[in-house]
């Protein structure tokens, strides 16, 4: 079996949905473990992968670990295959702890976000050496490629990338939220509010990648005296920067503390 993934929710279900759409995998070359048996069979039926239980993991050339820590933490024992590589898209936990609790230095470590599911994400990737060597490092950047854009962040930093980039489709929904409760407050309608807050910050992320600063847009949108520069004035005096950027710091922390329970 080229691939087991170990949890086939949101994350696990969008890899499995990518790989097979771009022709990276057949889904005769997939197997899937998860504990909902109703999911399982959902993806059964509907790709034909194949359903398997942990005890087969020996059977895998790779295994994606698409779970929260704390089941991880639970389960290591029996996941632990060392003849496998291994690919984690687990916050917090580092490839030090993976390696010792897995039983094999072959572990690649993967930070998605939710916009996997549309073949959107911002992924951060890294491995250890021996990963590297047999493929498994490479093996991780096609598997995410599958679903969005890939980038080698040093493992120091992805607590970091977590806090800001797997948290950050989070906050952006929030703000849009705020942006719409603003819009139905000065009187449009809910339904159309949502969907020009949507749109508004698609459209930005677009214009921001045009680029140099995000402040070269801002300075564009305001002009002098306008209506724009009120706004602004009132987004200063709220803390909104200072909200953002503790949020990433928070989550941050917080990835951290994910990882201590080694």
């Amino acid at each position: 079996m080229k691939l087991v993934i170990v949890g086939v929710g949101k994350m696990g279900g969008a890899v499995m949905e990518g790989v097979i759409a771009t022709g990276l995998l057949q889904p005769s070359e997939i197997g899937i473990i998860d504990h909902n048996a109703t999911l399982v069979d959902k993806w059964v039926q509907k790709y034909g992968v194949k359903p398997m239980k942990i005890n087969q993991l020996g059977q895998a050339e790779r295994v994606l670990l698409a779970l929260q820590p704390r089941h991880f933490l639970q389960m290591s024992d029996d996941l632990a295959r060392p003849s496998v590589g291994y690919i984690s898209t687990m916050a917090g936990i580092s490839t030090t702890v993976l390696a010792r609790r897995l039983g094999t230095k072959r572990v690649v470590r993967v930070m998605p976000n939710l916009g996997a599911t549309i073949g959107k994400s911002q992924s951060a990737v890294t491995g250890t050496k021996e990963a590297n060597e047999y493929g498994d490092l490479a093996f991780g950047h096609q598997l995410f490629s599958s679903v969005g854009s890939v980038y080698d962040i040093p493992e120091n930093l992805f607590n970091a990338f977590t806090g800001m980039v797997g948290s950050g489709p989070a906050y952006a929904a929030v703000f849009a939220e705020a942006l719409a409760d603003g819009g139905v407050r000065v009187g449009l309608p809910r339904a159309q509010a949502n969907e020009l807050a949507a749109k508004l910050l698609i459209t930005t992320g677009e214009l921001l990648l045009q680029k140099a600063h995000p402040a070269i847009l801002k300075d564009e949108v305001a002009s002098p005296g306008g209506t724009t520069i009120a706004g602004l004035e009132q987004i200063e005096r709220y803390t909104f920067r200072a909200a953002a950027i503790e949020a990433v710091i928070a989550a941050t922390k917080r990835g951290a503390e994910l990882g201590m329970d080694e």
